[in-house]
């Protein structure tokens, strides 16, 4: 007995290790996948980004940089800030009052006395946000690393939902002119909210993508087409099995040219015949998704279950 019982006990103790092994494997496996999916880096690049690295002052590549465009993230393209907030600050490193709503999230630093800036998206490091030294009339400086971040001159945003943004995101990244397409969350009332929350339908939020893209290759009249030509617009609330208010169909203009842009095609498809539910309001925060949602298909291998190009316009 005595011999069968230490038996067992081995059993179960080998039983355990595999199981901590397997968890620690598959979630080392899942790390790997995820940062494949975000931009290769070089050793300097990933000494500020990664490790939490600075810059020397007066050598970033957009210091002394005033074209129009975006800010992107430099590891995972996720639009950071506009040129309109960026001011000459005269610190060293680019310097930004506003960022793009919810685009950074501050925490405070390891050294416990500063205010760290990390990418909403991916968690890369950009720098670090001061306050009340009235620079500007918001009062506020994002000092960011140029090495964080990318620019795209002349670049535009746009925001749509049409359903599960697995599908959405998937059909909008290998349009020309497209630089990134982002998973998230939008219209709703609770801040930062998870994929559980907004399941449930009682966040009022929508999935949705942020695209940013180039206006010398394509143009927002165009990717709304697109929007409009890649789900069922005249489905309310649901989106093919996808039912509730998450799923409904909408457009989140960022300014009146995107609204009359929206509101002409809409009225395009009516004269054609079609029912139109697409919900047209102002962009209101966009929250991105958690991390396993971006490129759903191209981690998983797998292909949109209700999506598909269907040639309207």
């Amino acid at each position: 007995m005595k011999i069968e019982r230490f038996l067992l006990v081995l059993a179960v103790l080998a039983g355990t290790i595999f199981l901590i092994r397997y968890a620690n494997s598959k979630e080392n496996n899942s790390r790997i996948v995820e940062d494949n999916m975000y931009k290769e880096l070089t050793p300097e690049e990933e000494r500020v980004i990664i490790h939490k690295g600075t810059e020397r002052p007066f050598t970033g590549k957009y210091n002394d940089f005033n074209e129009p465009g975006l800010y992107l993230c430099k590891r995972c393209n996720f639009p950071l800030f506009e040129s309109d907030s960026k001011f000459k600050s005269e610190c060293g490193w680019p310097s930004f009052d506003e960022q793009i709503p919810g685009a950074v999230i501050s925490q405070t630093d390891a050294d416990g006395m500063r205010t760290e800036n990390l990418c909403a998206n991916c968690g890369a490091h950009l720098g670090h946000v001061f306050k009340g030294e009235e620079y500007t009339e918001k009062n506020v400086r994002f000092c960011i690393n140029s090495i964080s971040m990318d620019f795209v001159p002349n670049g535009q945003r746009a925001i749509f939902a049409g359903g599960c943004f697995w599908g959405v995101e998937n059909l909008f990244e290998n349009v020309p002119g497209v630089i990134s397409v982002t998973s998230g969350y939008t219209g709703g009332k609770t801040e930062k909210p998870t994929y559980e929350q907004v399941s449930s339908g009682r966040t009022g939020h929508a999935e949705a993508v942020e695209i940013v893209f180039d206006p010398n290759k394509t143009n927002y009249e165009k990717l709304t087409k697109l929007f409009f030509e890649i789900h069922d617009f005249t489905q309310l609330n649901r989106q093919g099995p996808d039912i509730g208010q998450q799923y409904r169909s909408g457009i989140y203009y960022l300014n009146d040219k995107q609204k009359k842009t929206a509101e002409k095609l809409v009225q395009i498809l009516k004269e054609k015949g079609y029912d139109v539910k697409t919900e047209i309001k102002e962009a209101e925060t966009f929250w991105p998704a958690e991390q396993y949602h971006q490129d759903y298909y191209e981690k998983t291998g797998k292909t949109p279950y209700c999506h598909v190009h269907k040639k309207i316009f």
